[in-house]
């Protein structure tokens, strides 16, 4: 016999592994299933980023409303001959400015040069400001881009969980169907062994068992196909999910509840008018290329040299000494208004904005096209659920009645009152009324599922569990 030490230890273990094995088994409900999604599957993050892209370049946009400031210095080291007459060079040309001497010399000294130059286009009949709205535009286009494919995802997801729940039930009933016909045989090979039954009659029963099993392997690649499908969407590596089975098994707390959001706040709907919203402004913007530019400039400047100014008749009074040249001795600015317009621009710019008209005109067709689609489907949702709920009532009664007709013929077989064609038929019957039932109870959360895609309204669905 075990100690009583051993027998403790023995039982410790086994806790601990039942605590184990349930650990492993966590149950996943749809709405972690969603969230998890939400937080992991790629495309939303880069539609994120995008946004996030979009804001950025937003911020950008804003800027050019400022002017150009830009300063330049810079210190040089060199000659200063000149000469008259025609000069060309190739790849360059070398900046030196001086008076024209009678012969070549090398005398070189330092030279410097302190630029500030400021240009702001302060009028383009609303150019910036065009520019900035149409990058406003894309913002918004990019945000609602991104709800409307968290939604879509929700909606995915939730599907895809609930394909998973069925096949994870139906093969739970493929398996009890497996479970009778083996049953069957059994009463089938010692009816037949004892010469009460003809030999046939195993063969028959065996052709049932083979059907079961094959059934059964059938639904269960049907359980990996979509355990791996709602991983990928999941964005977690495939794994054997443990899901929530009780809410399917009820109705939903209120399924014929109107959805709380508009038709026109449908996130795909938003989607598309805000793709109309950003070509109809890119019109607008490229509208102002026909008018011109007014413009202020200033340009303030300081210059030194290492050269004296009667360096022409002097050819000595210079010095090489890098703080004569750093230093500038004479100074210059300029104040100025400038008007720049490309009179042939009016007639370009016309055709550019008559082709994004027509884009904007493309794209309120698509819109129309999927407005009158989910208007569609929102009545095809209510058939749907109507439907669903006629067959929810009708399934406990086909299963109640097949099960009744199964263990009669299962009886009468056992007393040589059937054939095993009767009883295989009832087999048959109980298993498809078996299906049935757990189909139209999925179906029941997949119609509700469809009204919330179709109204734009994923609470319908996720709140009423």
């Amino acid at each position: 016999m075990l100690q009583p030490s051993k027998r403790s230890l023995l039982a410790l273990s086994g806790i601990f592994l039942f605590i184990n094995v349930n650990a492993q088994q966590k149950v996943l409900d749809v709405k972690q299933a969603v969230q998890t999604a939400l937080a992991n599957y790629g495309t939303i993050k880069a539609k994120a980023n995008q946004l996030n892209s979009a804001k950025a370049s937003y911020t950008e946009t804003k800027t050019e409303y400022l002017p150009d400031v830009n300063l330049s210095a810079q210190q040089v080291y060199g000659t200063i001959n000149g000469t008259d007459g025609p000069l060309a060079a190739y790849g360059g040309a070398v900046a030196s400015s001086g008076p024209p001497l009678p012969n070549q010399t090398w005398n070189a000294a330092f030279g410097s040069l302190y630029l500030a130059n400021v240009n702001w286009n302060f009028f383009a009949f609303g150019r910036a400001r065009e520019k900035v709205a149409v990058q406003g535009r894309v913002v918004t286009l990019d945000q609602s881009d991104l709800v409307q494919e968290q939604f879509e995802h929700e909606v995915r997801v939730s599907s895809t969980y609930l394909n998973l729940l069925v096949a994870q039930q139906l093969a739970e009933a493929q398996q009890d169907n497996l479970n009778r016909t083996m049953d069957v045989l059994r009463v089938v090979l010692a009816r037949v062994k004892n010469g009460l039954n003809p030999g046939v009659d195993s063969s028959l029963a065996n052709a049932e068992v083979s059907n079961a099993k094959i059934a059964l392997t059938n639904a269960q690649e049907t359980v990996q196909e979509q355990s791996n499908q709602l991983a990928i969407y999941m964005g977690v590596t495939p794994q054997d999910f443990s899901l929530d089975t009780n809410f399917v098994k009820t109705l939903p707390k209120d399924i014929l509840a109107p959805p709380t959001l508009s038709t026109d706040a449908h996130p795909v709907l938003n989607f598309y008018r805000n793709r109309i919203g950003v070509s109809d402004e890119e019109a607008k913007y490229l509208s102002t290329f026909s008018y011109p530019t007014f413009s202020l400039f200033g340009v303030y400047q300081g210059r030194g040299s290492g050269f004296k100014s009667d360096i022409a008749t002097n050819g000595g009074d210079y010095s090489s000494s890098y703080g004569a040249g750093a230093d500038p001795t004479r100074y210059n600015y300029l104040l100025g208004v400038g008007f720049v317009w490309d009179i042939t621009n009016p007639f370009r710019v016309h055709y550019q904005v008559r082709a994004q008209k027509f884009t904007s005109a493309q794209y309120q067709d698509e819109f129309d096209v999927v407005d009158q689609q989910l208007k569609d489907q929102q009545v095809l949702a209510d058939t749907k659920i109507n439907n669903a709920l006629k067959n929810y009532n009708e399934a406990p009664v086909e299963v109640k009645s097949a099960n009744d007709a199964y263990n009669q013929k299962e009886a009468l077989y056992k007393n040589g009152l059937a054939t095993i064609v009767d009883v295989t038929d009832a087999l048959y019957t109980l298993n498809r009324a078996e299906v049935d039932q757990v189909v139209i109870s999925n179906n029941v959360w997949q119609a509700l599922l469809y009204k919330s895609a179709a109204t734009g309204d994923f609470g319908l669905f996720i709140n009423n569990f």
